[in-house]
C-alpha cells in the first residue's frame, strides 16, 4: 500500500512524500523548500526516484534545482505549458505516468484556474491536486481563468466519492470561515469545523481530506445547491446563471471581503 507522509514547509505547505513500506525508493510532490525532504530522506535513508510538479508557482518548485543536484536520477515530471525549469518529462491531460521504483502508475489531470497549466495527480484512490482545490475552499485564480477553475473543480467533483484529496496548504479552518458566510445552517460544515479544531489543537493535518466531505461542504464544489446560489446571488446583487457564474461570484466574494 502507498504511504503518504505530510513534510510541512515554509508557513502553511506541504509537500508530499510518497513510499512503499520496507522500500527506500520515494518521491515527493511540490518541493517549494529542500530543506524538509533532504532531512527526512537522509534521516530515513531513503532515495528520491521522482519529483512531481503540479504548477510554477515558487512555493511549490524552489527546491527541484538543490534535489536534483543531490539526487541527480531523479525523474522531473510537471505541466507542460507552464514556464517550470529542470522538467524531464512534461505532462499534458490524459498522460500516465509510472514510476517503477514504487510501482505506481498515475494519471494526469489537467486542471487550470489558479494557473494557466496547473495539473493533478491522480492514482491508488489518491489525488494531488496542488492550489487547485483545497479542503473546504479552492485557489485564487492567478493567471488562468475563472470559466477553467470553475470547469477543473466540477471535473474533480465527479471523481469517486472515497477519493482522498492531498492539497498543498493547510487552509482549512480558514476556508471553513467563509464556508460559514455561504452556508451558515450547512450541519455537516459545522461538524467539520468541529472536528478540523480538533486536529489541529493536536497538531495533526487537516489533510487528505475525503472528495465526499468535500461535496458536502465546500461551497466551491456546491455551485448547483440551492443555498449556495442564493447566497452568491445576494453578495452579487444580480441573478446569476449556471455554475460558471456562480463560482466566480464566490471566489470574487471572498477575494475581496474575506482574504
Amino acid at each position: 500500500m502507498l504511504q503518504v507522509h505530510p513534510l510541512p514547509a515554509f508557513e502553511d505547505n506541504y509537500i508530499w512524500l510518497l513510499q512503499r513500506p520496507g522500500e527506500r525508493a520515494c518521491a515527493v510532490v511540490d518541493p517549494g523548500d529542500e530543506d524538509p525532504v533532504i532531512e527526512r530522506l537522509e534521516r530515513e535513508g531513503l532515495s528520491l526516484a521522482a519529483i512531481l510538479v503540479t504548477h510554477r508557482h515558487w512555493d511549490h518548485t524552489g527546491g527541484i534545482s538543490a534535489l536534483k543536484e543531490r539526487w541527480p536520477d531523479a525523474v522531473v515530471a510537471g505541466p507542460a505549458h507552464e514556464p517550470v525549469s529542470a522538467l524531464d518529462r512534461r505532462l499534458a491531460d490524459g498522460d500516465q505516468l509510472a514510476i517503477p521504483e514504487l510501482e505506481l502508475d498515475l494519471t494526469v489531470m489537467e486542471v487550470p484556474g489558479h494557473t494557466e497549466g496547473h495539473l493533478a495527480y491522480l492514482g491508488e484512490g489518491l489525488l494531488f491536486c496542488g492550489d487547485t482545490l483545497f479542503a473546504c475552499g479552492c485557489g485564487r485564480v492567478f493567471s488562468g481563468t475563472f470559466e477553467q477553475l470553475s470547469d477543473s473543480l466540477r471535473r474533480i467533483a465527479a471523481l469517486p466519492p472515497e477519493t482522498l484529496v492531498y492539497c498543498a496548504h493547510e487552509y482549512t479552518l480558514d476556508n471553513i470561515g467563509f464556508a460559514k458566510w455561504v452556508e451558515p445552517g450547512n450541519q455537516a460544515l459545522l461538524a467539520r469545523e468541529r472536528q478540523e479544531q480538533e486536529k489541529r489543537e493536536r497538531g495533526e493535518p487537516t489533510v487528505p481530506s475525503i472528495l465526499a466531505l468535500e461535496l458536502e461542504t465546500n461551497p466551491f464544489l456546491r455551485t448547483g445547491e440551492p443555498a449556495v446560489i442564493a447566497a452568491a446571488e445576494r453578495w452579487a446583487g444580480r441573478p446569476l446563471e449556471g455554475h460558471r457564474e456562480v463560482f466566480r461570484a464566490l471566489r470574487e466574494w471572498k477575494d475581496r471581503d474575506y482574504d
